[in-house]
């Protein structure tokens, strides 16, 4: 524990200090000389020297102590490692706390977002578990003994392991988290094109593979339902369905436009944008040549052709699996998997320990300030009430 100072410059008003000491002495000083008669007559001594000599010393020093906490209060003083290492106990959704670990003074929270007490309803789960165990290990302190109980199933875990700042009794009971809500199946909307006149012989390939999206439903759609044809000069669809845009040049603004509000583009190989620069392979073939690649605009996401839309170039264009390759171009991302065996997933010890938030001292000092301030004002009150000089 130690103290420290975050304006360290707010001590200099400790000058104001000779405030006070000035005006004690030009009091001393203020005499009134009474002349006697008797004393007329009398020779002349010489006046012996006098020592400076400070009245009233108590009220002196209270007002010396209340300008020396202003000025500490200007300092801004904080106390660092002030929190006391308290352990603490925090228990998983749909794990339950072994009786020995009930009792004692520790800390008993849920593992949840905002940590909150045992008594309270057990939150929802899953929660994310590894973001969790992380931002607690930020917040307690260094010294602070951490237990987790978790059911032999969790979910919400990461990409890897939890790396602490602090040795975890990792406590696993009988139980299991719920996963995650199932994702529900990609749907399959409509497909819109648009085609400057030199990419026309594509539009059938794209047709086909459309009405293939929706073949088995019932009833059957009418091609226009699932296809949507036109010219560069056309009104873009909503962002929510995938849009070819098969032109030659430059993306007009009204394309980039759509794409940065989140829509998803596929642009012709003869297409140019500058973010296309720092594209990324998203389509292989057999052979490992690239495809389709992608890249990122605004909040969407900008994919390319690689070749002419041709079977001479593009022989996937003929083959049974295109359309579902094609679909899965458009399809978000699957969600990585979050349920891991709890045995696997505990914490290991190897990051930093975080800096805790020092304590203000800032309200301890007010109240010290009007404490000294009644006390000053007592005693001045006093001294005018006694007829001290």
């Amino acid at each position: 524990m130690s103290l420290a100072l975050l304006f360290p410059l707010g001590l200099a008003a400790l000058a104001a200090w000779l405030l006070p000491l000035l005006i004690h002495l030009h009091r001393h000083e203020q005499r009134q000389v009474t002349v006697f008669a008797a004393l007329r007559w009398l020779q002349a001594r010489p006046r012996p020297q006098r020592r400076l000599r400070l009245e009233e010393w108590p009220l002196l020093a209270l007002r010396l102590l209340l300008l020396a906490a202003l000025a500490l209060l200007l300092a801004r003083p904080v106390l660092q490692g002030a929190t006391e290492p308290e352990a603490w106990v925090v228990v998983a959704p749909d794990a339950v706390l072994p009786d020995d670990l009930a009792a004692g003074d520790a800390q008993r929270r849920w593992l949840a977002p905002g940590f909150p007490a045992l008594d309270a309803p057990a939150p929802a789960a899953p929660v994310p578990l590894g973001s969790l165990l992380r931002e607690l290990d930020a917040s307690l302190p260094p010294a602070t003994p951490l237990t987790v109980v978790v059911p032999s199933v969790v979910s919400g875990a990461d990409a890897e392991r939890p790396v602490l700042g602090r040795p975890v009794q990792w406590r696993v009971v009988a139980g299991a988290m719920p996963s995650a809500a199932a994702p529900r199946p990609p749907a399959r909307p409509p497909l819109s094109l648009r085609h400057a006149p030199e990419h026309a012989a594509a539009v059938r390939y794209l047709r086909a593979a459309a009405i293939a999206w929706h073949t088995g439903r019932e009833p059957a759609p009418a091609v226009a339902e699932v296809f949507d044809a036109a010219g560069t000069d056309a009104a873009l669809p909503p962002r929510e369905r995938p849009l070819l845009w098969l032109a030659r040049g430059p993306l007009p603004a009204t394309l980039r436009a759509w794409i940065e509000g989140g829509g998803t583009a596929l642009v012709a190989h003869d297409a140019q944008a500058p973010e296309l620069a720092r594209a990324v392979p998203l389509w292989r073939d057999e052979a490992g040549d690239v495809l389709v690649r992608a890249a990122t605009l605004g909040r969407g996401r900008l994919l390319q052709w690689t070749r002419p839309l041709a079977p001479e170039a593009l022989p996937v264009l003929l083959e049974a699996e295109f359309p579902e390759r094609l679909r899965a171009l458009f399809a978000a991302p699957a969600p990585a998997p979050t349920r891991v065996a709890a045995a696997d997933y505990a914490p290991r010890e190897g990051t930093r320990t975080w800096p805790q938030p020092a304590r203000d001292l800032q309200p301890w000092l007010w109240w010290l300030i009007a404490a000294l301030f009644l006390l000053e004002r007592w005693f001045a009150s006093g001294r005018r009430t006694g007829g001290r000089a």
